[in-house]
C-alpha cells in the first residue's frame, strides 16, 4: 500500500502546485515578453532558444508582429502572476481560460502552417503549444480538488 496524505495536507499541496504553476507560467511569460519587446530582432532570430528556431521559421522578420507579441506575453505574464499571487477560483478561472482561448488559437495557426521546421522542431512546437493551451485551465480546475479535499 503506498503512502498518501494525510486529508488535512492535500489542500496545502494543491494550492503550492497551483500558486507554482501559474507563477513558473508567469516568469515564463514576462522573460519571453520582455525579451520580445526589448530585443524583436533577437527574439525572432532565437526563440524558443537552446540552438531551436521556431519564431525565424515563418518569415519574413516583422519587429511590429515581434512587438506585438512580446506585449501578448507580458499580458499572460500578468494574467498568470495574478492568478498565482491572488489564488481565487474567478482570477485563477480568467487566467486559464482566457489563455485556453489564445492558446487554442495559437496552436491550431501552427497546427495548419509549418513554416520551415523541421520535423523535430515542429513537434516540439506544437507540444509546448498544447501545454500552454491544457495547463492553465487544469492549474485552474485544482480549486475543485482543493474544495473536495
Amino acid at each position: 500500500m503506498k503512502p498518501s496524505l494525510p486529508p488535512s495536507r492535500r489542500p496545502l499541496l494543491v494550492r503550492s502546485i497551483r500558486r507554482l504553476g501559474f507563477g513558473a507560467l508567469g516568469l515564463v511569460n514576462l522573460v519571453w515578453g520582455g525579451w520580445a519587446v526589448a530585443a524583436p530582432s533577437h527574439f525572432f532570430a532565437t526563440f524558443p532558444g537552446f540552438g531551436l528556431h521556431w519564431t525565424a521559421a515563418y518569415p519574413p522578420y516583422n519587429q511590429h508582429l515581434i512587438v506585438d507579441l512580446g506585449a501578448t506575453m507580458l499580458t499572460l505574464a500578468v494574467l498568470f502572476l495574478g492568478a498565482a499571487i491572488v489564488d481565487r477560483p474567478a482570477v485563477s478561472w480568467l487566467a486559464g481560460l482566457a489563455t485556453a482561448v489564445f492558446g487554442t488559437l495559437h496552436f491550431g495557426y501552427h497546427a495548419l502552417h509549418a513554416g520551415h521546421m523541421g520535423t523535430t522542431d515542429r513537434v516540439l512546437s506544437l507540444l509546448s503549444l498544447v501545454g500552454g493551451a491544457l495547463a492553465p485551465p487544469a492549474l485552474a480546475a485544482t480549486h475543485h480538488l482543493e474544495e473536495a479535499g
